[in-house]
Formats: C-alpha cells, sequence, structure tokens
C-alpha cells in the first residue's frame, strides 16, 4: 500500500495564468488545397501544359489529316481528268481510251490502287482490278446539284473487301445516252500510313517540348517563390533579435505583407515599452515595502528568534526573482538563454548530499555532456531542487537523475527507490497546496510551480513508478 505523505514544497506559491490553448489549424478545403504554393503552382501549370499540348497534337493531327487527304484527293483527280480526256466510242460504238492511263500505281494488283469507267454496259478497268467490278457508294447529291468538273469523294470497299479512299466524277451522256461514271480509289492505308507515321513524330516532339515547358514552369516556380524564402528568414531574424523589422525592399506583391507584418512588430514594441514601464512601477511598489520590513524586523525586539526577518528575505528574492523574469519577458520576447545541465545538476548533488548526509544517499548522476536547455539559469535550479530535494526526502538510500535529448526537447528524469505514489495520489501532488502528508514541513507548491516553470517554456511534467520502486518524475524541457 503506498503510504501518504509522499512529496514535500520548496518553493513558495506564485500565481500564473493558465498557458493559452494552441489553435487547431483549419482542415485543407478542396483539391488544390495541397498545403504548398510550389506543389499548387506545378500541378496547375502542368495540367495547363497538358490541356494546351492535348489541344495542339489534335489541332496540328487534324490539319496534318486535312493535308494528306488533299494530297491524296488531288492525286485521284488527276487520274480522273486523264480517264475523261482519253474517253472515246470506238467501233461499234464501245466504249474506250485512247491511250493506256496503267500507270504506277494502279498496273499493281490488288493493291487498292484502281480506277473504273461504267457508261450503261460497257465498263472498263485498270489492270489492278483484274476484271472484278468496283462497288461503289450511292449518289451523295442528286443529279442537278453535281458538277461535272467535281469529283465527289466517298469510302468503299474493294473487290477483296478492302477499305477504300473513291473519288467519283459523273459525265453528262452525250447524244441522248447515258452519263459516265468515273471512279479512281486509293488504299485507306495510303492516308492512315503517313497519318501514323506523322502523329508518332508529333507526339514524340510534343513531349520533348512538353518536358521543356514543365522544366522551365519548375525554374519559373522556384525563381518567382524565392522571394518568400527570403521573407521567412528576414522574419526568422527578426524573431531571433538580430533585426528590429523586415527590409521594405522586397517585390511590389509582397511589399504590403512586409510593411503590414513592420506595423504589426511596431505595435509590439510599443506594447513592450509600456510592459517595462509596468513592471518598474510594479518592481518598486514591492520593494519598496519589503525594504521597510527589512529595516522595522532589523529590531530584536520586533523578531527575537530571526524567522521573519529569513520570511521577508524569502519574499524578497522570490520577488526580485520572478521580477527580473517578467522584465526578461518583456525585453526579450520569445528569447531565451542557454543553460547547460552538468553544472546545475552536480551542484545540487553536492548540495542535497550534505543536506541529507544522514541518511548516506548515493545520488547518480547519468547525462551526456553538453546537453543543455533553453531556459533561465534560476528556473532550472528551482525546477531541479524541487525534484531532488522530493526524492531525496523519501528516498531509502539511491536516486537517479538521467537526462537526454528527445524528439520533443531534453527530458530529465529524477527516480528514487523510495515507497512511490498511486495514479489519485500523484495528480493531487501536482496541484497548487497539495501536501499528501501534514506531518512533513512544506506548503504544497514545489510540484505545481515545477510543472507550471516548465509549462511556461513549453514542457511538461509527468510522475510515474519509477524502476527503482519508488517515484519517477520525468521533467520535459526545451533543448
Amino acid at each position: 500500500m503506498t503510504p501518504p505523505g509522499r512529496l514535500r514544497a520548496v518553493a513558495g506559491p506564485a500565481d500564473r495564468p493558465d498557458p493559452p490553448e494552441k489553435p487547431v489549424p483549419a482542415k485543407p478545403v478542396g483539391f488544390l488545397h495541397l498545403g504548398s504554393l510550389q506543389r499548387r503552382l506545378l500541378l496547375a501549370a502542368l495540367a495547363l501544359v497538358t490541356a494546351a499540348l492535348l489541344v495542339a497534337g489534335l489541332a496540328i493531327g487534324l490539319v496534318l489529316h486535312r493535308f494528306v487527304r488533299a494530297q491524296l484527293d488531288s492525286r485521284l483527280d488527276s487520274q480522273l481528268v486523264a480517264l475523261a480526256a482519253s474517253l472515246q466510242r470506238g467501233p461499234g460504238e464501245r466504249l474506250r481510251l485512247d491511250r493506256a492511263l496503267d500507270g504506277p500505281p494502279f498496273d499493281r494488283p490488288r493493291s487498292g490502287w484502281y480506277w473504273q469507267v461504267r457508261q450503261g454496259q460497257d465498263t472498263l478497268r485498270s489492270e489492278s482490278l483484274e476484271g472484278r467490278d468496283l462497288r461503289l457508294p450511292g449518289p451523295a447529291r442528286p443529279p442537278r446539284e453535281r458538277d461535272p468538273d467535281r469529283p465527289e469523294p466517298g469510302d468503299g470497299t474493294g473487290p477483296w473487301d478492302e477499305s477504300l479512299i473513291l473519288r467519283i466524277r459523273v459525265l453528262p451522256p452525250e447524244g441522248g445516252g447515258p452519263p459516265a461514271h468515273l471512279v479512281a480509289s486509293a488504299p485507306a492505308q495510303a492516308l492512315n500510313g503517313p497519318l501514323r507515321e506523322a502523329g508518332l513524330a508529333l507526339a514524340a516532339i510534343l513531349g520533348i517540348l512538353g518536358l521543356c515547358l514543365v522544366a522551365g514552369t519548375v525554374a519559373q516556380v522556384r525563381l518567382g517563390l524565392r522571394p518568400l524564402e527570403r521573407l521567412r528568414r528576414d522574419v526568422a531574424e527578426v524573431r531571433a533579435g538580430r533585426r528590429h523589422r523586415i527590409p521594405a525592399k522586397q517585390p511590389a506583391e509582397i511589399r504590403p505583407l512586409v510593411g503590414e507584418v513592420n506595423a504589426l512588430l511596431d505595435q509590439n514594441a510599443a506594447n513592450l515599452e509600456r510592459a517595462r514601464t509596468h513592471v518598474a512601477n510594479l518592481a518598486h511598489g514591492l520593494k519598496t515595502p519589503l525594504a521597510t520590513l527589512t529595516l522595522a524586523l532589523s529590531d530584536r525586539t520586533r523578531d527575537p528568534d530571526g524567522g521573519l526577518a529569513d520570511l521577508v528575505g524569502a519574499m524578497d528574492r522570490q520577488v526580485r526573482h520572478h521580477l527580473r523574469r517578467a522584465r526578461a519577458a518583456a525585453l526579450g520576447g520569445g528569447t531565451r538563454t542557454r543553460t547547460e545541465l552538468a553544472g546545475p545538476l552536480a551542484d545540487l548533488r553536492t548540495t542535497f548530499g550534505r543536506l541529507y548526509a544522514e541518511k548516506r544517499l548515493a545520488i547518480d548522476l547519468d547525462l551526456p555532456a553538453g546537453l543543455a536547455v533553453a531556459c533561465d539559469p534560476q528556473d532550472v535550479d528551482e525546477m531541479l531542487g524541487n525534484l531532488i530535494d522530493n526524492a531525496c526526502q523519501w528516498s531509502r538510500g539511491r536516486v537517479r537523475v538521467t537526462a537526454a535529448a528527445t524528439e520533443a526537447g531534453v527530458a530529465v528524469t529524477v527516480a528514487d527507490d523510495g515507497p512511490g505514489l498511486d495514479a489519485e495520489a500523484a495528480a493531487r501532488a501536482v496541484r497548487p497546496g497539495g501536501r499528501l502528508d501534514e506531518s512533513v514541513p512544506g506548503h504544497g507548491f514545489g510540484l505545481s510551480i515545477t510543472r507550471e516553470l516548465a509549462e511556461l517554456y513549453g514542457g511538461g511534467l509527468h510522475l510515474a513508478r519509477s524502476d527503482l520502486g519508488g517515484l519517477g518524475v520525468r521533467l520535459l524541457l526545451p533543448a
């Protein structure tokens, strides 16, 4: 069973406001809210470049298609013109050509390059058809709207089921005879093949162009965001105290923001000046009555045993300490000093080793060399003094102090081999005035002050069972 009265207080009470709650960051809203301006700009640029390249590829592909089709139609139209000029009526009124028109490529069988002339029952064919007929589509326009000098386009299927591109020309009848239908064809591959080759070349060119555009966009975004990085460094220098204001020489887009930040810095400087004045007034208002009490208690008739003088002296030291801390906060803002732990811990081990000499305590220190915290030295002495004093008070013979750097800061653990505390008693021990044993001297403010000091620096205090069997107090401070 855990005995009551585990800890005693070392320091007096100190009223401090609770630390302000940290604001909860707003959750990202929307797809483009990705937490990085550079990422948003790059994704937007990538989307626009991709859309532009797709539109350009489609437009160029359409132009290429029209160009190749126009070249193909022109070649077929030339064949139709030659056929129309060579048509004649031979003996027995048979349709014939006055010259051979089966030059390449119309002389290759089953090549898709065909021509055919049909008038009534007479039909003339290219050698490539090998005596077979072309299956012609129906007329695209009525006879009245046809222009005999302008061939009509069409798509058809050859005798061997190959896809063909057709050009059809209808010549008006002569002497009351039927009209003559002239057809010239080319294989669909003659259009698709060049388009496929050109499309692959175009895709490669557009891909290289896209990579160049993306690389240029990355360079442009980084160059454009460089003033923000400079601004971040300037703000860090202001926060570290190396500057008082952000330089006004900034790009036009950032200049208004810099002006607002500088105005805020000026306002904070004015507030700090008022705070310094209030601290000075408070120091004067407190130290003067304490000095009067000290002078009055110097008379032994008023303070025979000197106890009141000691209390007044302790009050004066506490007032001076806290006034120095308030003055330092007003002067330096968030700037903190650097305190190495090895020196204070060694001094405290010597001090408490003498105070508890009758217990013959073994106070072990285990910490790396050069380990430091960003706290005031007097605050470090007060916090560690409270913890080590409590451990020595309840220890049976061994106290161990360890310190190590963690991701959150520096963790100092003070463990002892005493009776320890249960969870409920530990919770009461860190409350102001939370004394667990009235028989032990003290006021019950030691752990609460230590916890408040740690929280003032952004750290914390945690109580648990130690591996030595007693209480283990873990103090977390900023590195």
